[in-house]
């Protein structure tokens, strides 16, 4: 039914994306989700239920891939686990709202927003790429925590990404966070965080999803292929991070993201 080539590629996602996840924190899914649309389209898959396959597969990804992340960093930093706990317990109603909504939008419209807010996070990031050490800009405190759990949430369902590359920023900018503690909460934000995008997915795609083997919108297929490959990559991913200097995390996390961003706007080809 699929050819060889589209196992092969979903092989590759699967390990590129865990080291990704592992080593920024971000879950894998601003990788994941583009590239599981392309290798759909090349097979035929009409483009608006690519991308709703995409989306939907790459939360359910996610949620293992970021746990094994999360295991590694948790063992080098203690004071990470609350904060990212918190943020989680928000962002599981921020995804399943953004989840829900995201079923009635068309894929182009997607893709720009995606697009849009990872040119957002490069240049954020592009801008304090010398700052090791952040002061906080809002107070850290239940206020603060859900709004930002809320919104990140929601671009998570949204997007079918983690939405720890939103984090990322959101932490080191404006709560002071350092670089790795900002990866290693946000690891351990996404994994919770994924399971209401992922369950939305499911629910929205129920009965109206005609891709072979899925439920919902999640590909069965997908999951196991790239997942296999991923959850090992990510703790190495993480262990790799905690041996790197700062300044060369956000280098290597901005050119990845602008990669996919020029690519979701179709700038690239």
């Amino acid at each position: 039914m699929f050819p060889i080539e589209y196992f092969l590629g979903l092989i590759l996602i699967g390990i590129c994306a865990g080291f990704v996840s592992g080593l920024l924190g971000v879950g894998g899914g601003f990788l994941i989700v583009p590239l599981q649309y392309f290798l759909l389209k090349y097979i035929g898959v009409n483009p608006d239920l690519a991308m709703l396959i995409s989306l939907g597969t790459s939360l359910a990804i996610i949620i293992p891939t970021a746990l094994s992340g999360a295991y590694r960093h948790t063992r080098k930093m203690d004071n990470i686990l609350k904060p990212g706990i918190k943020f989680g317990i928000f962002g599981i109603i921020g995804g399943a709202i953004g989840g829900a909504v995201a079923s009635t939008l068309p894929s182009r419209i997607l893709e720009i927003i995606f697009g849009c807010l990872l040119l957002f996070i490069v240049v954020n990031n592009i801008i304090n790429i010398n700052k090791e050490d952040n002061e906080a800009k809002i107070p850290f405190n239940l206020i603060s925590i859900g709004i930002i759990g809320l919104l990140v949430g929601f671009s998570s369902g949204l997007l079918g990404v983690g939405g720890g590359i939103f984090l990322i920023a959101i932490l080191t900018t404006l709560l002071g966070f350092s670089m790795i503690e900002s990866i290693g909460t946000s690891s351990i934000f996404i994994s919770l965080t994924a399971v209401g995008g992922f369950l939305s997915y499911i629910v929205s795609g129920w009965g109206v999803c005609t891709f072979p083997y899925s439920i919902g919108y999640v590909s069965i297929i997908n999951f196991a292929l790239i997942a296999c490959f991923s959850v090992p990559l990510a703790s190495v991913g993480a262990k790799v991070a905690h041996k790197m200097p700062q300044k060369k995390l956000k280098i290597i996390f901005s050119i990845v993201v602008l990669y996919m961003a020029l690519k979701m706007l179709n700038i690239l080809p």
